[in-house]
C-alpha cells in the first residue's frame, strides 16, 4: 500500500445542473486536496479521503450566480467551507470500478457511489510516481440541504435536483520524507 497526495495544481472537481429545464450549468472547485492510499496488487484495499473547498468555485459563467451559489441559499460556504468525501469500500476490477463513501455537503452526509477510472501510472520528469484517475456520480441536492428553487411559469423548475459531479484527480506518491 503507497500513500498519493492530490496534486492541486492537475485535481479538480466539476459540476453541472439543470438550468429551467432546458440546459445545463456547469461550474468547477479548484482547490481540491486529498489522500489516496492504493495498492495496485490489491485495488480494493484503496482508500481515498478528498476536501473541496467551495470558495474555490470558478465562475458559471454568470457572477450573479456565482455569489447565489456560495450563499446561504445553497452552498453557504462561510458557514461549511468545506465539502469532504471520505471512502468506506472499493470494488475495482482492472481499471475500472465502484468507490463507495460518505459525501458531506453542509454538515449533512450521504452515501454515494462514484464510478472511478484509472487513467494512467507514470513517473514525472522529477521521478515522482503519479497516478491519473477520474470519477463521477450524480446526486440529488435537496438530500443535502440544497433546497432553493423557483416554480418556472410552464412548469418544472427554475434549477434540477440532480446533480452530476465528475472529479478528475492526478495524485502523486508520498515520499518517506514527506510521511514522516
Amino acid at each position: 500500500m503507497a500513500t498519493y497526495n492530490f496534486e492541486p495544481g492537475h485535481t479538480s472537481a466539476q459540476f453541472s445542473a439543470r438550468h429551467m429545464m432546458l440546459t445545463n450549468v456547469r461550474g468547477e472547485f479548484r482547490n481540491v486536496t486529498g489522500v489516496l492510499e492504493y495498492d495496485p496488487a490489491n485495488p480494493n484495499a484503496s482508500s481515498v479521503e478528498a476536501k473541496i473547498e467551495v470558495k474555490s468555485m470558478g465562475t458559471t459563467g454568470v457572477e450573479q450566480r456565482d455569489v447565489h451559489l456560495l450563499g446561504a441559499d445553497f452552498l453557504n460556504a462561510d458557514a461549511f467551507p468545506y465539502i469532504t468525501f471520505k471512502s468506506t469500500k472499493a470494488e475495482i476490477s482492472g481499471d475500472s470500478g465502484k468507490v463507495y463513501g460518505d459525501l458531506t455537503i453542509r454538515d449533512v452526509t450521504k452515501p454515494v457511489v462514484l464510478e472511478v477510472e484509472k487513467l494512467g501510472e507514470a513517473k514525472s520528469p522529477w521521478g515522482q510516481v503519479v497516478l491519473g484517475f477520474s470519477g463521477s456520480t450524480k446526486i440529488n441536492r435537496e438530500e443535502f440541504g440544497l433546497t432553493w428553487n423557483v416554480a418556472l411559469e410552464t412548469g418544472g423548475w427554475l434549477v434540477g435536483k440532480d446533480i452530476k459531479i465528475e472529479l478528475e484527480v492526478e495524485a502523486i506518491q508520498a515520499t518517506e520524507e514527506a510521511t514522516a
